[in-house]
């Protein structure tokens, strides 16, 4: 049997992000590329690749505010002679736009996880445009992208990415689609969603 809350949220994420194992795989990963700095936007997304980095006596993890912030910690992991990997959602890769620009220029590896929104079995519309625009946005500014739906190609494609982001100077992102995390529902008493 079901229960739905009689209160808001109605919402709850699927249980694929917990039961697939890619956020273990992608923290070896991360372990592997020696990643010393993780920040992030706290996101139910990232929620146990979060808990994996602030377990890690060797990584040190920062909550951010806003995504930008990440960006200008990722700059001075580099000039401190670390390496970092920022974690955030896609409604938030707009605000990193024009802070991308220094890492871009100045050829700083940067290495970005991006949780999708606004794809597949989205539920919220307000989550749409960013998610339709992210990848877009990314590439505008000389970012180079990466999407992966399937849970068994994310911890591959993020180690392609660590690579090529640290071994050639680049921003690099990978985007972790709805399919492979699990979409949000919106579960209603009567089941089909907000009227």
């Amino acid at each position: 049997m079901i229960v739905v809350p009689a209160e808001p949220p109605y919402w709850t994420i699927d249980v694929a992000e917990v039961t697939s194992g890619w956020p273990d795989d992608v923290y070896a990963q991360l372990t592997a590329a020696r990643i010393r700095q993780v920040s992030y936007v706290p996101d139910a997304g990232h929620s146990r690749l979060i808990e994996r980095c602030q377990a890690d006596a060797a990584m040190r993890t920062v909550s951010l505010t806003t995504e930008q912030e990440g960006v200008a910690l990722g700059l001075g992991a580099w000039l401190g002679g670390e390496r970092h990997v920022l974690l955030m959602q896609s409604s938030g890769v707009g605000n990193t736009i024009n802070m991308l620009a220094a890492p871009i220029e100045m050829r700083v590896p940067l290495l970005m996880l991006v949780t999708m929104r606004g794809e597949w079995a989205e539920f919220n519309p307000w989550q749409l445009p960013m998610g339709q625009g992210t990848r877009a946005a990314l590439e505008s500014v000389g970012t180079l992208v990466y999407h992966v739906d399937q849970p068994a190609e994310i911890a591959p494609t993020v180690g392609a990415a660590a690579h090529m982001a640290f071994n050639t100077g680049r921003a690099v992102a990978v985007l972790i689609g709805q399919r492979a995390i699990g979409a949000k529902n919106w579960n209603k008493q009567t089941g089909d969603g907000p009227r």
